[in-house]
């Protein structure tokens, strides 16, 4: 194993400037996936599980897609809620359990509900409630792929180092050209972030930036024959 004095953020950015790495690239049609901006990880100041990197991320988040929308591209919003016993959450769920804890977050809680400063369109976008980290487990994420005809998952959302990476492993391992959104994401400290963001950029996606992503999203070029219906919004 190599040692270093690095930190992850001085990492990240020696494998950012890397201008020899090669990239997987964009496909051909894109999906846009928005991991777990609910109030639990977002309303910070209210409730101790939640962060923020980057002070423009949602409003970044809700830019690609409202872009996405116009280009008739698939918007999925996920978020993380059990029921009352808890006992869904499984495994994942008994490391501890306080207020704050995982499987304490209820379906029909404020920890449970979208951040307000989202547009979300509850009439075309597909909303996901799911209890693992990968956007993937057991949901229909898959099955909308295929109906769409993606090659490409666009991701953003929380966290860096847990289901968004969660997310865009599964997303590899299902064929898909993977993207990481790097201000669209974030995490509770620098060190998961950087370091997360690195292993992925390394092995698993491409992390662009807001601006490369935002340009290629409005370049887009629907094909003729594409799918106009929206899918219908599902908890």
């Amino acid at each position: 194993m190599e040692s270093s004095d690095l930190t992850p953020r001085e990492y990240y950015a020696q494998i950012k400037a890397n201008p020899n790495r090669a990239k997987f690239g964009f496909g051909r049609k894109p999906i846009l996936i928005n991991i777990d901006l609910q109030k639990a990880y977002t309303a910070v100041g209210k409730f101790k599980t939640a962060y923020e990197t980057h002070p423009q991320q949602l409003e970044f988040v809700n830019n690609l897609s409202d872009v996405c929308r116009s280009r008739g591209i698939p918007v999925v919003w996920t978020h993380v809620g059990y029921m009352e016993s808890g006992e869904d959450a499984g495994a994942w769920g008994t490391r501890t359990d306080t207020p704050d804890s995982l499987q304490n977050i209820k379906v029909d809680s404020e920890r449970f509900e979208f951040d307000d400063r989202l547009n979300i369109d509850h009439k075309r976008d597909a909303i996901y409630n799911k209890l693992m980290p990968s956007a993937f487990h057991e949901t229909s994420l898959q099955s909308l792929c295929v109906w769409h005809k993606v090659d490409t998952l666009i991701l953003t959302g929380g966290s860096t180092s847990g289901c968004v990476r969660a997310t865009c492993v599964d997303s590899l391992s299902r064929g898909y050209r993977t993207i990481v959104t790097e201000e669209c994401v974030a995490d509770k400290h620098e060190i998961p972030h950087f370091a997360n963001l690195s292993d992925m950029q390394l092995k698993y996606a491409d992390i662009e930036s807001y601006e490369t992503v935002k340009e290629y999203l409005e370049a887009y070029k629907p094909a003729n024959q594409r799918i106009t219906s929206a899918t219908p919004a599902n908890k």
